[in-house]
């Protein structure tokens, strides 16, 4: 009976590891076909329009053959950029009071309300801008329309604020009490421990969480498409209304006839999207992983 035991754990281990290895391997072979597709489907862009004209092209006009990537790239790290600037110190000061000021009991309230917050559907996220940010942003500033990149920063920001917070108070909550307890001996008092010694240690996790929060920021469309007013122009100015990569794609990609130029042109903007948001989390990712050497 006991070496059956021992045998049956011996199976269930075998097949646990096979399925896991499996899975690996499925999501390599799904990410690669991802990878071709575009590829594919994109070379006629390449093939057909000069590459250079398409990287440092100023305008995006598929109905004039135009096809600038300078505009949208523009556009979405405008947006991008300010809405991770929005969301660091909300994110990480958020991340510090749950991690280390407020009570337990607290702490185990805020926790899944936040995580929770991370399943709102960005088109219910897309009707809260559309309603509350954006008429605050048109009478602030006197704008004759309040859909502009500012208003889908502000929105991205609140969408990104879930993955920093969590992902950034488990770095914290990981390191040490040893730590804490040695700073305090020496006399530090418990914000000096934060900021000078926990808030150091679990900066590889807190730069993770910024990686990844930058990652969801950068692929979001619906919202985007709602809140920026999709105007795919050159613009400098976060009160004016800009168009970004994933919202040219979710706008053009149902009236365009398929195999047509324009049909392989937003297949090629959505190839350097991939490739962006692969860097974006692959750094994300190797920070992450320093969280256990902690």
């Amino acid at each position: 009976m006991k070496n059956f035991k021992l045998n049956f754990k011996k199976v269930k281990a075998f097949f646990i590891y096979r399925i896991v290895f499996l899975s690996g391997i499925i999501s390599i072979i799904i990410l690669g076909l991802i990878l071709a597709l575009l590829l594919y489907n994109s070379l006629k862009f390449f093939i057909s329009y000069p590459f250079f004209d398409f990287l440092g092209g100023l305008k995006w006009s598929p109905t004039r053959g135009n096809f600038g990537f300078i505009p949208l790239l523009l556009g979405s790290i405008l947006t991008a950029l300010t809405a991770i600037v929005i969301a660091l110190p909300l994110g990480i000061g958020s991340a510090v009071f749950i991690g280390e000021l407020s009570p337990k009991a607290l702490r185990e309230v805020l926790k899944p309300i936040i995580e929770i917050l991370a399943s709102i559907p960005s088109v219910v996220i897309g009707f809260i801008g559309i309603k509350i940010a954006a008429p605050i942003i048109k009478n602030l500033f006197n704008l004759n329309i309040g859909l502009t990149a500012l208003t889908g920063a502000i929105m991205l920001a609140f969408m990104s604020l879930p993955t920093i917070i969590s992902i950034s108070e488990d770095a914290i909550h990981a390191v040490p009490d040893k730590y804490r307890h040695a700073s305090m001996a020496l006399g530090a008092t418990k914000w000096e421990t934060t900021y000078k010694v926990v808030l150091p240690t679990a900066s590889s996790g807190i730069i993770a969480a910024i990686m990844l929060g930058l990652g969801r920021i950068v692929g979001e469309t619906m919202a985007v498409l709602m809140l920026t007013g999709n105007s795919p122009r050159l613009v400098f100015s976060l009160l004016q209304p800009v168009r970004t990569i994933t919202a040219t794609i979710a706008a053009e990609m149902g009236e365009t006839a398929r195999g047509s130029l324009h049909y392989s042109a937003l297949f090629a903007i959505g190839l350097v999207l991939f490739l962006i948001t692969f860097l974006i989390n692959f750094i994300g990712d190797r920070f992450a992983q320093r969280i256990r050497e902690v």
